[in-house]
């Protein structure tokens, strides 16, 4: 995606990966799309994705979260991104902006989450560039992120991310094991 393709979208809110669309949602708009979003989870957690969540999730606890989220998008505390295409929703991903009075400038990057249909397509890095472009329509100059995918790890260094070091056994993958995760930050500029 070329930075012509943003410029020129940047005022639909929307932004074009080849045939996938990228939208930042409102609270209305993430609420219509839960059950795309809850799709995604769980093929992501049925994938092996260390995203907070144990195998088998099940359908009703995906959703729970969803609810969750637009709760913090209608509050404005989360920016929710989407990438679709003509099937729907493929990916998403997360701006927490609602950060302690001593960190107003800082968001976090969070539930980077892409079907396992759209891989090695390059929604990831639309979401991702879209995701920064948000944080800095929201003030935002640093930004944060960890994971316990490598292949992420690639897309988010490939991306400017700075590495910032490794937690041993920091949370379990869906189906039992420990796993490490890694830090990463950015500084928009």
């Amino acid at each position: 995606m070329d930075s012509a393709c943003l410029d020129s979208r940047r005022q639909t809110g929307e932004r074009e990966a080849g045939e996938v669309t990228i939208r930042l949602l409102t609270g209305a708009q993430a609420q219509a799309a839960m059950p795309g979003l809850t799709d995604v989870l769980l093929d992501c957690v049925e994938g092996g994705a260390s995203v907070s969540f144990m195998a088998p999730l099940d359908r009703a606890t995906a959703e729970g979260f969803w609810r969750d989220v637009v709760a913090g998008v209608e509050r404005g505390e989360r920016l929710l991104l989407v990438a679709e295409d003509g099937e729907g929703v493929l990916g998403t991903v997360q701006m927490v902006v609602a950060q302690p009075p001593n960190q107003p400038h800082r968001a976090d990057l969070s539930k980077m989450l892409v079907h396992r249909r759209a891989r090695r397509r390059g929604v990831g890095a639309a979401l991702m560039r879209a995701a920064e472009e948000a944080a800095r329509a929201a003030g935002k100059t640093l930004l944060v992120l960890d994971t316990a995918s490598p292949d992420a790890e690639r897309l988010y260094e490939r991306a400017g991310w700075v590495k910032v070091g490794i937690i041993p056994n920091y949370a379990l993958w869906p189906q039992g094991g420990l796993c490490d995760t890694t830090y990463f930050y950015k500084a928009l500029g």
